[in-house]
């Protein structure tokens, strides 16, 4: 199974900056769990970052670019504050 969240930006947009982050969950469903908890929260300058998600073999990949490095760096921080949330949730409640 592998899901995927495209991002939204034009296609002309100058990325100059990016950097990718792959997280490995004990199951898939795990994966899933979180992906789906973190493609709800929408970048607030779509057109300046931009986020792709995918799942796969019990991994969440995630590829982040922006135009410029503060905004990848505060996008990335956000990013992992609320993954640190949803994977504390799923060590919780995701027993399965």
């Amino acid at each position: 199974m592998a899901a995927t969240c495209p991002g939204t930006a034009p296609f002309n947009q100058n990325w100059d900056f990016s950097c990718n982050l792959d997280v490995n969950f004990e199951t898939e469903q795990h994966a899933f769990i979180a992906y789906r908890a973190l493609a709800v929260d929408k970048e607030l300058q779509p057109d300046k970052v931009r986020r792709v998600m995918s799942v796969s073999n019990n991994k969440l990949s995630v590829h982040f670019e922006a135009i410029e490095a503060r905004l990848l760096r505060a996008s990335f921080s956000a990013f992992l504050d609320v993954l640190t949330l949803a994977t504390r949730t799923i060590q919780e409640f995701g027993q399965i």
